[in-house]
């Protein structure tokens, strides 16, 4: 979806946005998820197929479509994340943090100083190769999206402080690992997972930010949506592929009879 602003202020602005989860390490998947009209497409390098090495063609595949891209590293490290943004990320998913002071310091590594410590290399294509002057760094401080995964019950409990931190513009709720670490492994209706995500969504409306979420199922996007949730995950390319080749099969084997 483009747009005239950038995801970023759109989000902090309370926008709904949808987005989708790229884990194929297909650039050619990640393209055509953008241009099916996604606001935003996470390039997953915890999970997914790829690597670094083929990050850079999923982010100018993604661009060219005007879907924001964004990268999940394989894990918070000031390296990991400041080398998706060089990369040109336009934001960055961070797993497995679970204290509010794993996330200020994780959030220090999205910008440069003094507003973080992101390491400066103005000749990066995330810094705009070298267009952009040492005064004027903050323009792309500012655009930066800082996403903060809800990934554990010690997540749960300090969602407020999480959503206090400067620099953090969602909450993002992975189900999968919230409801095997609360202890009801992909039990999505229960009341101790469900009432995980309305303490993440309290903390976000109380603090002005986003929360966020993936889903797979198209029956929960409405409930989800009511629920408070506004930047949401509709799925990925790994399950689009296994649903329409099942799909398919399914109706091929029917007409067959």
């Amino acid at each position: 979806m483009t747009t005239d602003r950038t995801l970023r202020a759109r989000v902090l602005a309370g926008e709904t946005t949808f987005g989708v989860w790229c884990g194929l390490g297909s650039p050619s998947a990640a393209e055509v998820l953008g241009l099916a009209g996604y606001d935003w497409v996470v390039v997953d390098l915890e999970h997914g197929a790829g690597t670094e090495a083929e990050l850079l063609a999923h982010l100018t595949a993604i661009e060219g479509t005007g879907a924001a891209a964004l990268v999940r590293p394989q894990s918070g490290e000031r390296l990991r994340i400041g080398r998706a943004l060089d990369l040109g990320a336009a934001g960055i998913v961070v797993p497995r943090l679970d204290t509010a002071e794993q996330v200020r310091e994780a959030v220090t590594f999205l910008r440069y100083p003094p507003g973080g410590q992101r390491g400066v290399a103005l000749l990066t294509r995330g810094a705009r190769l070298g267009t952009v002057a040492h005064a004027d760094v903050a323009t792309i401080n500012r655009d930066i999206v800082g996403v903060v995964q809800i990934e554990s019950p010690s997540a749960v409990r300090e969602a407020h402080d999480f959503a206090a931190t400067d620099g953090v513009d969602v909450l993002f709720v992975g189900p999968a690992d919230l409801s095997h670490s609360l202890g009801v492994p992909g039990q999505f209706r229960n009341e101790t997972y469900l009432a995980a995500l309305r303490t993440v969504v309290d903390a976000c409306q109380a603090e002005g930010k986003a929360a966020g979420i993936l889903l797979y199922d198209p029956a929960s996007f409405g409930p989800h949506l009511d629920l408070g949730f506004t930047f949401v995950g509709l799925g990925s390319d790994n399950s689009f592929v296994a649903n329409g080749a099942a799909a398919a099969l399914a109706a091929g084997r029917a007409a067959r009879g």
